[in-house]
């Protein structure tokens, strides 16, 4: 356990600090996705923004397949993001597994 609650008030500032440092290295990632052999390839950021859409110029003829590849894309995507982010949490919380912070027996 803490053995005042300075110490408690500082874990936790660090805490803060490395929770900040994870969101800011998250959002500053670019994860990017190839659907339809390359046709369509799409770059979003850690936020999950769109920052970058390529399409094959043979695609725009055919609109069904173009929204297909699309969405497609755009779950791949979103996926590659929400998975980086349950693991640099998961990485976060294991680090903080070791400092016993409610007195349990370890």
């Amino acid at each position: 356990m803490f053995s005042n609650l300075g110490d408690m008030g500082k874990m936790l500032e660090g805490m803060q600090e490395n929770a900040a440092k994870l969101q800011s290295e998250l959002e500053s990632k670019v994860f990017t996705v190839k659907t339809g052999g390359g046709m369509v390839e799409l770059s979003i950021n850690g936020k999950g923004e769109a920052i970058d859409l390529t399409i094959d110029e043979d695609l725009l003829k055919d609109k069904d397949s173009l929204e297909i590849l699309l969405i497609g894309a755009i779950n791949d995507a979103n996926k590659m993001v929400q998975q980086n982010q349950q693991n640099s949490t998961m990485g976060m919380l294991n680090g903080l597994d070791g400092l016993n912070m409610f007195g349990g027996n370890k």
